[in-house]
């Protein structure tokens, strides 16, 4: 065999082992929040960026939802406007809700349809004030039992899909920033910022996408963390939902949107490490995936190719509905 047919071969391999993921894979929509060092950090960003494009040519439908911590705070800070947190979510005066609206829709989002769109004409930006796609009401932290008013922090209450729908079907890959429109007429033009985990998670119900992947800045939930750094590969959404009250606090929202999600006609949420380069591709093309994966409760699903064949029966039917006329209670994740 001439050297070059030697080295040729381990990438056909590899192709060809994809080809049952492909398969599984073709035509479904798959939710991404972007978040976690994924943001700050340039080569991961790229790669992130090639993995969404990657999805979008094997005939995946990729929606990108984000957020923008680290660059807010920075901004704040630049501003000379405090950062304070309540039950884990940024106090938002509206003051600072400017900033959270400039640096998402005018920065983070600019620069990520900036990388998407270098592999072709790709990547459309919008926010969730856009064409309605997101509506939220007023958030109250609870902070030792009392509610606690955190200024422009919002709860979904409602999502209009059919902007998303549009681009999808056009071949593009929408880009949102979680910013949402006010649900009270009397609010004005006011805007709420809305937890990027959050606003992923009722995205990701609303279109009754087949999965939903956050990235984060570990490596998935731990069993027994700090104790141990073993990661749990497979949850039911009632196991999950027996761990919520003991996680830590910046898991609580990541891992309350993926029970939302599978519990609302998700198929799969995935929480996966996004200081890995192409993690995406890692969690949705091995048997072994390198996160931990939310699977609603019923017959057993496992990891691999074939893992629709083993569902029950709950996709397809979005707990929150494609229009604004739902309830909260239907619609709202965890803030």
């Amino acid at each position: 065999m001439s050297t070059r047919k030697h080295t040729a071969l381990p990438k056909a391999r590899t192709l060809i082992e994809a080809l049952p993921w492909l398969t599984r894979h073709h035509g479904k929509t798959v939710v991404i929040k972007f978040g976690g060092n994924a943001m700050v950090d340039e080569e991961l960003k790229a790669a992130f960026a090639q993995d969404v494009v990657f999805l979008r040519h094997a005939g995946l439908r990729p929606v990108v939802v984000h957020g923008g911590g680290p660059q807010i705070s920075a901004q704040l800070d630049r501003l000379g406007l405090e950062s304070e947190f309540k039950a884990g979510l940024r106090v938002t005066t509206p003051e600072a809700m400017d900033v959270v609206r400039m640096v998402l829709a005018g920065q983070v989002q600019r620069e990520l349809v900036g990388l998407l769109n270098q592999h072709g004409p790709l990547a459309v930006g919008m926010t969730g004030e856009d064409a309605h796609l997101m509506t939220a009401t007023r958030h109250y932290a609870q902070v030792d039992g009392e509610r606690v008013d955190i200024g422009r922090v919002g709860e979904v209450t409602a999502i209009d899909t059919g902007a998303v729908r549009a681009l999808l079907d056009d071949g593009r890959i929408p880009v949102i920033s979680s910013v949402a429109r006010s649900a009270d007429a009397g609010d004005g033009t006011g805007v709420f910022n809305v937890n990027a985990d959050t606003a992923a998670a009722a995205l990701a119900a609303a279109l009754g996408a087949e999965t939903l992947m956050v990235l984060t800045d570990v490596e998935g939930l731990y069993e027994d963390w700090p104790h141990s750094d073993e990661v749990i590969s497979r949850l039911t959404a009632t196991e999950l939902e027996k761990l919520l009250p003991d996680l830590a606090s910046g898991m609580v929202p990541k891992m309350r949107g993926c029970l939302h999600a599978v519990r609302n006609g998700v198929h799969t949420a995935r929480v996966i490490d996004g200081r890995v380069q192409h993690s995406i591709l890692l969690e949705i093309f091995t048997d072994e995936g390198i996160g931990t994966m939310v699977v609603p409760d019923g017959p057993e699903v496992k990891r691999g190719p074939g893992m629709t064949d083993v569902m029950n029966g709950t996709a397809g039917a979005a707990g929150i509905a494609d229009t604004e006329g739902s309830s909260a209670s239907e619609k709202a994740g965890a803030a």
